[in-house]
């Protein structure tokens, strides 16, 4: 499998079979003008692992949802192979097509419910296309609702429902036709917080229970925070940064990453740090550090230790604890007096107790 740090699957997960793969994987679009292209991709390779949660974030324009639309064939590649479950969906023609996305289930933001039709005949209606006889959609799609958590508004119409629970019977849809992989478009975009959890933790119990493949698109750093396996970052057609979401989210290396993760508590400095702080050092500031908590350690007594051991005296600027992919992470930023030698000394002294940190800059 290709190791490349475009990716999806980290290293511990490569040994994973990719159900999703894009080879060189170029998209443009004429120009409005009479000549000229638009690149809305630009040289894509990405693994999905089957089984994975994995994420497409970037800003408004990036390239996501053309990404999304070639997987299901809505979109033909340029240049390049988009393979789903070891099929190349660009050259197939339609009646091909039309099986493959039996296998490829989708789930869109605004729902897209027939108004006329009940819960269960527009979850029913995927297999009513195919031609599914009554008997067998019967048997399908009920043991869906209770999936989903409707099977007591199978006969109502989307007009009495809200906004989570039209989205949970355009899960059920596109989970009719027994589908290895799920594609999600800002599914959670137009829902409360709190139906959005609901939504994610649906999602988590598919995963898990039917083995299904996912890909999210979504600005929203919280959805990925709490489901994904991994992520990955474009920006302006290409993929500047990928890997598991822990490893992204908690060590962001792209200008583009940080500048979305700007939203995620600690990520970022409070503003009235950040309106104070400099690169050089007077005599009279104090050097500002963002010590990140990883794993085991996210919650050690760091301050004490600092004050007993070393004798600082430490100001909380801001901080945060938090839980991503699972996992406990936490950050704190801190400034204390101290020249050259003091801040190398700290800095050590915390990388000896497994944590990581970074200089700031100075404050007065």
């Amino acid at each position: 499998m290709n190791m490349t740090p475009t990716n999806f699957a980290a290293a511990e997960a490569v040994a994973q079979d990719a159900i999703v793969r894009f080879e060189a994987v170029s998209k443009r679009f004429p120009a409005s003008r009479a000549s000229g292209e638009v690149v809305a991709l630009d040289g894509i390779d990405l693994d999905a692992a089957r089984g994975s949660i994995s994420a497409i974030i970037g800003r408004s324009g990036a390239g996501k949802s053309t990404l999304i639309r070639l997987v299901n064939g809505l979109e033909k590649p340029s240049t390049g192979k988009v393979i789903v479950d070891g099929t190349d969906i660009a050259p197939l023609g339609e009646r091909a097509l039309r099986s493959a996305r039996r296998e490829i289930g989708m789930i869109f933001q605004h729902f897209n419910l027939l108004s006329s039709r009940t819960v269960f005949d527009n979850a029913a209606l995927p297999l009513e296309i195919a031609g599914v006889p009554r008997k067998e959609i019967e048997a399908r799609v009920t043991p869906l609702l209770d999936l989903v958590g409707l099977a007591d508004k199978r006969n109502r119409y989307p007009s009495e429902l809200s906004g989570g629970q039209k989205q949970r019977v355009g899960i059920a849809r596109a989970l009719a036709t027994r589908p290895k992989l799920l594609l999600s478009d800002e599914a959670t975009s137009a829902l409360d917080p709190e139906t959005t959890l609901s939504v994610l933790a649906l999602l988590r119990k598919i995963n898990k229970e039917l083995g299904l493949t996912i890909i999210l698109i979504t600005h929203e750093m919280e959805v990925v925070k709490s489901i994904a396996d991994h992520v990955a970052v474009i920006e302006k057609g290409r993929i500047v940064e990928s890997g598991t979401t822990f490893d992204v989210f908690t060590r962001p290396q792209h200008e583009t990453t940080r500048a979305l993760l700007a939203g995620i508590p600690g990520m970022t400095l409070p503003e009235f740090v950040q309106s104070r702080i400099t690169q050089q050092p007077t005599p009279d500031s104090e050097t500002v550090l963002r010590i990140v908590f990883t794993g085991t350690h996210a919650t050690d007594p760091v301050l004490s230790r600092l004050s007993k051991d070393l004798g600082l005296e430490v100001n909380i600027l801001g901080g945060a604890v938090d839980e991503i992919a699972g996992r406990p992470f936490g950050t704190l930023i801190v400034s204390f007096k101290g020249d050259d030698a003091k801040v190398a000394e700290t800095r050590a002294f915390l990388t000896a107790l497994g944590l990581t940190t970074e200089v700031l800059g100075h404050v007065a």
